[in-house]
């Protein structure tokens, strides 16, 4: 079942109970980012969760997928690298039209990672950017001095200045999963989420602070 609702006049906020198919997912946005740049429905922002799988951007690499057999593969057609998907990991693909952010596909980016940012901050985790890499990252010390754990991913596409696919915040997935990749062709550091910090988060307290922090950041 897909709950809807709209928080916003020119934005539906969509929210999947249950997991839903990857493919099903890209047939969606390819759909409703045609709608939008033609001006036949609103801008989409979607919040759900996948079945385990992994994803290879366009910069993908051979190499960064270890384990061929361990869940299924799909090209995602966005920017970055291996990434994986999985339950206990808040997916939100964001169909915004850029027209009216400047089209600035970097300046969006940030926008997206201050969302990730702002929203961690109401778990009193404090989360960063890191130069020349792309998405959310938490420093560890405790694990080491150089030790910067990856919690929030995100891989854009546009067309006709129309973004889509969009970010992944790990709330409490199985951070085994990971082993089957390089994430995002990063091997010298690792992957973290909100549990694995010690915050007992679920995904609905996160959908929530998302949603408080959309507004301020959008």
């Amino acid at each position: 079942m897909i709950r809807s609702t709209s928080q916003n006049d020119d934005i539906e906020f969509i929210f999947a109970d249950e997991p839903v198919d990857y493919l099903e997912a890209l047939a969606f946005m390819e759909h409703r980012v045609r709608q939008i740049a033609l001006g036949e429905a609103k801008q989409c922002v979607w919040f759900l969760e996948h079945a385990p799988l992994y994803t290879a951007g366009t910069s993908a690499q051979e190499e960064d997928l270890v384990s061929k057999d361990l869940f299924p593969v799909y090209k995602a057609g966005r920017g970055g690298q291996y990434t994986y998907h999985g339950p206990g990991q808040r997916i939100v693909y964001i169909m915004l039209n850029l027209n009216n952010y400047d089209r600035d596909v970097r300046c969006f980016v940030r926008k997206i990672e201050n969302w990730m940012i702002d929203t961690l901050g109401h778990f009193n985790v404090s989360a960063r950017i890191v130069p020349d890499r792309v998405g959310v990252w938490v420093d560890r010390p405790e694990l080491g001095t150089e030790r910067c754990d990856k919690i929030g991913a995100i891989g854009i596409r546009v067309r006709k200045w129309v973004s889509f696919h969009g970010l992944s915040l790990n709330v409490e997935p199985d951070l085994t999963h990971y082993n089957g990749i390089i994430p995002c062709g990063i091997s010298d550091q690792g992957v973290t989420s909100l549990v694995d910090l010690g915050h007992p988060i679920t995904l609905h307290d996160v959908d929530q602070a998302l949603l408080q922090e959309f507004e301020a950041n959008f």
